[in-house]
């Protein structure tokens, strides 16, 4: 998992791969499986942040936080479906054996990946992750992140930004947020912004070349989730807000909902 790990590189805290599996049915059964973004504290690495609203970093693990409220909640409800949690966890920071701009990691997945912002590292964390999980034959896959500050210009504080790569997924969750209240709106992922990746010394770039930051940063996810179905949450606006600071809860009632919802518990 060299990508996942090379975000962690400048931290003294050691990056951490987190499995939680909740069993309500049959062990034969399939799970439905939730990846959470971990990242404990974003300094943006080399690519280093502006110190205005950097405290704010701390929240910067919104995505594997709504794994563990889900999966709390679908415990303590005993939904009679598989779950399994897996969070990605590392501390993003700055020293002399940090990533650079420029440097090329390979995933768990066998694809090179050339970074070129070391402030893009929630994908970084996520990929080796969403690769990880093939191995429990998921029915479906979740991803839950507080990816970008693009989905904050494009949707605000109101609504969770959705990407799938399967219609009838996306339109599962949309359901689920609107009857949960915590809604969602879907974007596309087409081949058109693929081609925005492309980089002349590995198999993807870590960022885009042109606008449309959270589709290109779902599309950059996309092709870690190819063998199952999929769905990204980009959270970046609502998992947290500035004033009054703190989080939010949010995905979580989306989620369990969702959850409710495919173990046919109305």
């Amino acid at each position: 998992m060299h990508s996942l790990l090379s975000v962690g590189n400048g931290s003294e805290q050691p990056s951490q791969l987190i499995v939680i599996k909740y069993q309500g049915a049959a062990a034969k059964a399939r799970p439905y499986c939730l990846v959470g973004k971990g990242i404990t504290f974003d300094t943006g690495g080399i690519s280093l942040k502006p110190g205005g609203k950097m405290d704010e970093m701390k929240f910067d693990m919104g995505g594997a936080g709504s794994v563990f409220g889900a999966l709390q909640a679908a415990s303590l409800m005993k939904l009679p479906i598989n779950i399994v949690g897996v969070i990605a966890a590392a501390e993003n920071m700055p020293s002399g054996r940090a990533t650079k701009p420029g440097d090329v990691v390979t995933s768990m997945s066998g694809k090179t990946i050339e970074v070129l912002n070391t402030d893009a590292e929630g994908r970084l964390v996520l990929c080796d992750a969403l690769t990880y999980v093939e191995r429990f034959s998921p029915v479906e896959v979740i991803d839950i992140a507080t990816l970008t500050g693009a989905i904050i210009v494009a949707l605000g504080q109101e609504a969770t930004g959705v990407f799938s790569n399967d219609d009838d997924l996306a339109t599962r969750l949309l359901a689920a947020g609107d009857r949960s209240h915590d809604r969602g709106w879907r974007f596309p992922i087409w081949e058109e912004y693929h081609r925005q990746l492309d980089s002349p010394f590995a198999d993807l770039a870590n960022i885009g070349t042109g606008g449309a930051g959270s589709i290109t940063a779902a599309c950059f996810l996309s092709q870690f989730a190819q063998d199952y179905k999929w769905a990204h949450l980009d959270i970046a606006g609502t998992a947290f807000k500035s004033a009054p600071k703190g989080a939010t809860g949010r995905p979580v009632p989306l989620l369990v909902q969702y959850l409710r919802d495919r173990a046919g518990v109305l």
